[in-house]
């Protein structure tokens, strides 16, 4: 193979990152997506995305890291549970985190990839096209699931247990949070109602704050899945504050009621995550394949934060063996997939932990983080290590012995 033409579908964080480290290798790549840069920006809230420091690192070698956490992240958890004896708790990260609003993010990394030699293409793709495109290329590589493409990866049932969200969301842009101290993510839980992840971020007007309620079916905080702003903006605002104050007080103390509103009003995003894992691989026929990364190959809820980490640790895995690789065929995919397995499954697996009614020896695992702050920051840390996490809370016997090692260091 004299040169590699690799196509990739959809311009998400995978998407990106796949194309900018090909490109700092040399290899020709050719992004596919429906949106410009203009319209990404214009767009309605399309998530909540904070980047933890391994992905922060593969920002730096790529040289896009364009927000410096010292000014924009932050290095803490701090959690609270809303129980008769609630509980109030941070552990640190070893590096800081960061959030930026992916509408200010994604179009700076567009302009460094066609910077740097890499072809963007707007537009959609059409069913009868796909046999031309995979012409085109070496490698299909499909990022969204938009489309033909993405329809053609099938769920693998063992690793997809729901067929429905577990979680009815509501997530919004907001101003009017003084933050917190030290500067950190807040998980609030409220047991049998939901849970909050206040993420500080960087949006259009500056340091707001991601309010991602993630809202239990048949709980008191359903509701504001289906509460429209439009129609009430002050019946909206009030029925937040509302819910705040009784099910997350610590976000709630933070707020000044004044200020606190939406930072635009399509800055809300309510509806709901099925979390599936698919196949990775897709045979086009002629000796093409079509390969997935991103949400097409992985999808979790956000209540761990882990969606857009692990579709760009995904597409890194994927971009260096295609750099190594002359050879793209089933061969190949089962070599990515050997690679980044332990840790796609491990966030989708503890992802999914966390959806359900804890356990008991979970329940002892946060008391034991309440009394022990080496032990909350290694659950802390764990963030960046999915894989990890997952070893440490897999059975009961697992999270009974990590409690006992902690308690013996302490």
């Amino acid at each position: 193979m004299d040169k590699k033409h690799i196509g990739i579908i959809g311009a998400g964080v995978a998407g990106l990152h796949l194309g900018l480290l090909l490109r700092q290798h040399g290899v020709d790549a050719t992004i596919i997506t429906e949106r410009n840069p203009d319209e990404i920006a214009g767009m309605r809230l399309p998530n909540t995305v904070a980047h933890h420091y391994v992905t922060l690192d593969r920002e730096r070698s790529l040289g896009v890291c364009h927000w410096p956490v010292e000014e924009y992240g932050y290095s803490h958890h701090h959690h609270y549970f809303n129980t008769p004896q609630p509980l109030a708790f941070s552990g640190g990260f070893t590096s800081m985190s960061r959030g930026v609003d992916y509408r200010v993010y994604l179009p700076r990394l567009m302009q460094d990839f066609a910077e740097r030699g890499g072809t963007l293409e707007y537009r959609a793709i059409a069913a009868d096209e796909l046999p031309k495109l995979a012409a085109r290329f070496d490698l299909i590589v499909v990022g969204t699931g938009r489309g033909p493409f993405g329809q053609m990866f099938e769920p693998v049932a063992e690793h997809s247990p729901f067929n429905r969200p577990q979680r009815a969301l509501c997530v919004g842009l907001y101003t009017g949070l003084r933050p917190t101290d030290p500067p950190g993510v807040t998980l609030s839980v409220s047991p049998g109602h939901g849970e909050l992840i206040d993420i500080p971020m960087l949006s259009f007007s500056g340091k707001v704050d991601a309010l991602l309620l993630e809202n239990v079916p048949g709980g008191d905080l359903e509701e504001l899945a289906r509460l429209r702003y439009d129609d009430d903006p002050k019946k909206f605002r009030m029925t937040v504050l509302a819910k705040l104050e009784k099910h997350h007080p610590s976000v709630y103390d933070r707020i000044d009621q004044a200020r606190f509103d939406l930072q635009q009003p399509h800055d809300l995003l309510q509806g709901g995550v099925v979390p599936t894992v698919r196949r990775t691989s897709v045979d086009l026929g002629d000796g093409k394949i079509a390969i997935a990364v991103g949400d097409v190959h992985s999808v979790v809820d956000p209540v761990i934060g882990q969606g857009a980490n692990i579709a760009s640790y995904s597409a890194w895995v994927l971009g260096e063996e295609i750099v190594k690789s002359n050879q793209f065929d089933a061969l190949f995919c089962e070599r990515v997939d050997r690679k980044r397995e332990e840790r796609v499954l491990g966030a989708q697996r503890w992802t999914n932990f966390m959806l359900m009614p804890p356990n008991p020896e979970f329940l002892g695992l946060v008391g034991a983080m309440s009394a022990n702050r080496a032990l909350c920051d290694e659950f802390t840390e764990n963030f960046n290590y999915p894989e990890r996490q997952w070893a440490r809370l897999a059975t009961p016997a697992r999270i009974k012995s990590w409690v006992a090692e902690a308690s013996a260091r302490a």
